[in-house]
């Protein structure tokens, strides 16, 4: 409220300042004949238009402009008629007047120009705003004498000060813009990330549930429920993950990334409690020395990932695995997360659902960017480990 406020005050006061200076054009050169009370100064109502129609193209409520007023109109229009009154006195050799309020004015319009105009108008717009601007003098004095090349040095520094203005704030704009696009597209990506780490993991304990089912239905269809009923939660956690994260991705409302799928340490017990299927254990050892609330989020979450890829990964390339050990622990001060099994490489899955390789790059990437460590192997003896140890606190 506050910003806005001093940005309407702003505002106002150059909005005022720049009505005072035509007023001043008035109030100067206007008699009650409709010419100059300065000497030798001609008629004003030629400079009168120009400034009105200055006006309009500088104070025109942006609510209200029709479609054909763009930037370039309402810089190029007046600028061209400035130009063509000083041109006019030039052919007559009959000075014509001009005051602070056109000065002002076409300084106002070469703002607009540099700042708004599309980048092709640019250059145009301000060139023909600084060049009425510069030609300006030679209408009270066609002589070219030293006040007249006094008033063009002024000019030019007015106008390096104002197009430098104007483009400074033009390149902050383009700068945030750029700075906002890169943001939503990392947010986005994040939040592919995110969507894909949780399909695949459902998805993937979808395939090797039904498995289990199709080997159980001849052999053991007693005991077939508890099969299906994980796999219809695991379809039904699959959804619910895609309806979230499409759900943000549509929702422009700040609040909407707190619905993103992220998940922390409590959430890793859920994880590992639908994993196993028959024949299989899955055991999770946690250091209680490591409360939740003394962690980063950004770290559990992380963390979280790190287990689910794992076991995902378990499911696609070691599925033979008869136990899988999930390690939480405090390794001097920072937390050190562990995801072993035995399995032999066997697996009966698809080779399109083994995956790209991309899963456990993009865990690194996620790991190191929070100051920690990620190394995934073979084990002595037979088997798989992930390991990855973050710092308690975010670098």
């Amino acid at each position: 409220m506050r910003t806005v406020s001093a940005r309407g005050c702003a505002r106002g006061f150059a909005v005022g300042l720049l009505l005072a200076a035509a007023a001043v054009d008035v109030v100067l050169y206007t008699g009650s004949g409709g010419t100059s009370v300065l000497p030798t100064a001609g008629p004003v109502w030629q400079t009168l238009a120009v400034v009105l129609v200055g006006l309009a193209g500088v104070l025109w409520p942006a609510g209200r402009r029709p479609e054909w007023l763009t930037p370039q109109v309402r810089t190029a229009v007046p600028a061209l008629a400035s130009a063509l009154l000083t041109a006019a006195s030039l052919s007559v050799r009959e000075p014509v007047v001009f005051g602070p309020g056109e000065i002002v004015i076409l300084l106002s319009l070469l703002f607009i120009a540099v700042r708004h105009c599309p980048p092709r108008w640019a250059l145009v717009c301000g060139a023909l705003d600084a060049g009425a601007l510069f030609i300006l003098p030679v209408r009270r004095d066609m002589t070219l004498s030293s006040d007249v090349l006094g008033l063009e040095m002024i000019g030019l520094l007015l106008v390096g000060l104002i197009a430098g203005l104007a483009a400074s704030l033009r390149s902050m704009d383009y700068r945030r813009t750029v700075a906002v696009s890169e943001t939503r597209r990392s947010e986005r990506l994040a939040m592919a990330a995110d969507l894909h780490d949780f399909v695949a993991h459902h998805v993937t304990g979808i395939l090797v549930q039904t498995q289990v089912a199709r080997m159980m239905a001849a052999t053991q269809p007693q005991e077939l429920d508890p099969v299906l009923a994980g796999i219809e939660r695991a379809a039904t956690e699959a959804l619910a993950s895609m309806r979230r994260t499409v759900g943000v991705l549509r929702d422009t409302a700040p609040e909407a990334a707190d619905r993103r799928p992220v998940g922390d340490l409590a959430g890793i017990a859920e994880l590992i409690e639908g994993f196993a299927t028959p024949g299989q254990q899955v055991t999770l050892r946690r250091d209680f020395a490591l409360p939740p609330d003394t962690l980063p989020h950004e770290v559990q979450a992380a963390a979280f990932r790190v287990v689910q890829e794992a076991l995902t990964n378990i499911r696609r390339h070691a599925a033979d695995a008869t136990h899988v050990e999930v390690r939480l622990r405090d390794d001097t001060g920072r937390l050190a997360v562990t995801v072993a099994d035995d399995g032999r490489g066997g697996t009966q899955l698809p080779v399109a659902a083994h995956g790209g390789g991309f899963g456990l790059v993009g865990l690194k990437e996620r790991v190191t960017a929070l100051g920690g460590e990620l190394d995934a192997g073979p084990r002595h003896g037979g088997g798989w480990e992930v390991r990855a140890v973050f710092p308690e606190r975010k670098p």
